[in-house]
């Protein structure tokens, strides 16, 4: 374990760390995130560099048992503008993992734990319409689903027949279920 004397190198050291590699901002989302076409791909490192906020717990058809879970990411400035303005940045990244469920009797209780990754849903805040001749974009997103074994390369081919359907309930809130998510409530 190291010891610092200064304590500013302490911070210096923590900071160096801390900061994530992939595109630390919403703003590096389009060189990082997506390409000049517009395909987009999940980040390799996500669950390290960008933050948790929330998850989703999926019960089967008629069965009280989970599933499956839902956990989300985004990066800490998208965070912080919802928390002040209730919208996402141009450029916000949100990635949800799905994961398997895995179950059994604990000290606690039944209960329920994330498994192995399914695959991941990801979409682009796109506030200037970048991409209007790319399928995978519209109403102010970019839409993608990847299977587990390819992070690069999305098995969606339209956002309106792919991914629309889902979101429509939430067209009032920009297209994203916010139940989820109480980390991005809006501060007052």
């Amino acid at each position: 374990m190291a010891i610092y004397k200064n304590p500013w190198l302490a911070v210096v050291a923590i900071t160096c760390v801390a900061l994530p590699a992939f595109g630390q901002s919403a703003a590096d989302t389009y060189s990082s995130v997506v390409s000049a076409d517009g395909a987009i791909h999940v980040p390799e490192h996500y669950q390290e560099e960008m933050v948790f906020i929330g998850a989703w717990g999926m019960k089967g058809s008629g069965a009280e048992k989970i599933t499956g879970f839902h956990n989300v990411y985004t990066t800490l400035d998208v965070v912080n503008h919802y928390q002040k303005t209730g919208e996402f940045l141009d450029g916000a990244v949100l990635i949800k993992e799905l994961l398997g469920a895995n179950s059994g009797r604990k000290t606690t209780g039944d209960l329920a734990w994330g498994g192995k990754i399914t695959g991941w849903f990801v979409m682009v805040k796109d506030r200037e319409d970048r991409f209007p001749d790319n399928p995978l974009w519209g109403n102010g997103w970019g839409w993608s689903y990847f299977d587990a074994s390819d992070l690069n390369n999305t098995t969606s081919t339209n956002f309106r027949s792919d991914c629309l359907g889902c979101h429509i309930p939430a067209q009032k809130d920009d297209w994203i279920f916010m139940d989820g998510y109480s980390l991005l409530k809006k501060a007052n």
